[in-house]
């Protein structure tokens, strides 16, 4: 059995105090010298504590000096409902992650329901398909991001496409990500970068940031733990290997001036890991001491 020192111990406990009494800083929780944000949570992080205390839940969320939020779902209650718990503690939903087959089937109902949340952005992070992801799956994927791009401007809301790695199958001499950002329309359809699944699928962040440019508005920020498997198109990979920013193998240091550059909008921390309560006070800590 491996023995920890108490000085290890100590040193530890020392960094996640560190990390959650740097949470009243005026220009908000995870900005700092170099990363300036603007940061936010992907509620789907503490889906497990969701699922059992919405309203204690929240707390939390504005307890680690979150104010921008996106959602996936409102755990049972209306979009109503939900806004005004969000408010109730300062906490604004900037974006949300809704079922593709719902904007294929009902842009308009999402539209009406994002508008509900206040909702800035509204999107898809999963193109519904079997096997291996397909041109065929694409080019219907493309026609119905940009049906669901123009609905929603209709209503002041951008839509978006957030990537998941199995995207990057071949297509010709690039890939089928390639073809799905070139065909889709720039005006109605934006896209999020999950860097943990583009790194997942052997793909370069700072490349595409440099490739794409403005295409991608949102981020997701998350990163891997040492010794997963990389180079795969499935777009799965377990909850576990979701690790608190710099602690993994993702350079960061290299992702976020190419995000800066690339013009990005607006970034969240996701973290599907077990143990996502306790090391989203560490990314916080990292995005705000980290320096380029």
């Amino acid at each position: 059995m491996m023995k920890i020192s108490c000085t290890a111990v100590l040193a530890l406990s020392c960094v996640v105090a560190m990390a959650y009494t740097n949470f009243s800083k005026a220009d908000g929780a995870g900005t700092g010298q170099s990363f300036k944000g603007p940061i936010g949570l992907q509620l789907y992080s503490l889906r497990e504590q969701f699922a059992k205390d919405v309203p204690g839940t929240l707390d939390k969320v504005r307890d680690f000096g979150i104010k921008d939020v996106e959602l996936a779902g409102t755990y049972g209650l209306s979009p109503e409902k939900f806004k005004g718990e969000l408010e109730s503690r300062g906490l604004k939903a900037i974006s949300g992650h809704f079922p593709y087959d719902k904007f294929r089937d009902n842009p308009e109902a999402i539209a009406q329901e994002a508008k509900a949340l206040g909702m800035q952005y509204a999107g898809c992070a999963w193109i519904a398909h079997s096997g291996a992801f397909d041109e065929k799956g694409c080019r219907e994927a493309i026609r119905v991001f940009n049906k669901a791009g123009e609905v929603l401007a209709k209503h002041g809301i951008k839509f978006f496409y957030h990537t998941h790695g199995y995207e990057f199958q071949p297509y010709g001499s690039e890939t089928l990500f390639d073809l799905l950002v070139k065909e889709t329309k720039p005006e109605l359809v934006n896209y999020e970068m999950d860097v943990f699944w583009i790194v997942h699928g052997g793909q370069d962040p700072v490349a595409l940031f440099e490739k794409y440019g403005d295409r991608f508005s949102l981020v997701h920020l998350k990163d891997m733990k040492k010794g997963t498997p990389v180079g795969l198109s499935t777009g799965s990979s377990p909850v576990t290997n979701d690790v608190a920013l710099g602690t993994g193998t993702i350079n960061y240091r290299r992702v976020l001036p190419a995000a800066e550059k690339a013009g990005v909008k607006w970034y969240f921390i996701e973290d599907e890991s077990p143990t996502s309560e306790e090391q989203i006070p560490i990314t916080l800590h990292y995005l705000e001491t980290i320096t380029w």
